[in-house]
């Protein structure tokens, strides 16, 4: 279950400087859990819940309703389940991006997170300073993957493929692939603009490029790409 302290970077409480208020759907088929989810990121003023549901197809109408910047997606939920949820949610278009939060760590449910284009996924050990910051950073279009499961997506992944048959790889422009190292180092948007020497909305903006030419739904995929191509070094 999650861990309603403050431990980990920051304070429930203290907004983040420069970023508005991220307001959130939380999706879970626990009663209990969505409350408990809703209290921890209701006690910092830059996010709030503004629906709670209890399964895929009201997830799916919530966002429609709502137009949320994140949700809060569980994955097994009766009738619709949370991937087939996220994979119409991002579908449908618009700014909604998806952070996967469950109790179940199995590859293929990672996997199936990842192929649906979710932005992150936590499990729900992770503690109320972390998932606040998980959604924060999803919300400002970066990537969070648990430190449990990184390891072993980005195993599991390098290698499976030669670099020359990632498609589109060969469009990208030099400084497009420098970004797609950057993402598979896990780095934001904020920090591959200080590597690079540019402004951050010139970051975002490259990292959708790369997204388009690899015909990508997520940064956290992109870096997977990055770790299949053989792109990860280290920054200058």
């Amino acid at each position: 279950m999650i861990d309603d302290g403050t431990t980990g970077a920051g304070r429930a409480g203290e907004a983040p400087a420069g970023y508005g208020v991220v307001r959130v759907v939380v999706a879970d088929d626990q009663d209990a859990v969505r409350t408990g989810l809703t209290m921890i990121l209701g006690a910092t003023p830059d996010i709030r819940v503004v629906a709670e549901v209890g399964d895929g197809d009201a997830a799916v109408r919530a966002v429609a309703e709502h137009s949320p910047d994140v949700v809060l997606m569980d994955i097994r939920m009766p009738g619709l389940d949370g991937i087939e949820a996220t994979r119409r949610i991002l579908a449908a278009g618009g700014r909604t991006q998806v952070l996967v939060l469950t109790t179940f760590d199995l590859d293929e449910l990672v996997d199936g997170a990842l192929v649906a284009g979710a932005a992150g996924f936590l499990l729900k050990s992770v503690d109320a300073a972390r998932l606040q910051e998980g959604v924060r950073a999803v919300a400002r279009g970066d990537g969070v993957l648990a430190p449990e499961i990184t390891r072993r997506v980005i195993t599991r992944s390098v290698g499976a493929r030669r670099p020359a048959s990632v498609p589109g790889l060969d469009d990208l422009t030099a400084r497009e692939t420098d970004v797609l190292g950057g993402l598979g180092r896990g780095l934001s948007n904020a920090e591959l603009a200080a590597e690079l020497v540019i402004s951050e909305a010139t970051a975002k903006t490259h990292v959708s490029r790369v997204l388009a030419k690899l015909g990508l739904r997520s940064r956290t995929q992109a870096a997977i790409v990055a770790q299949e191509a053989g792109l990860l070094r280290p920054g200058p």
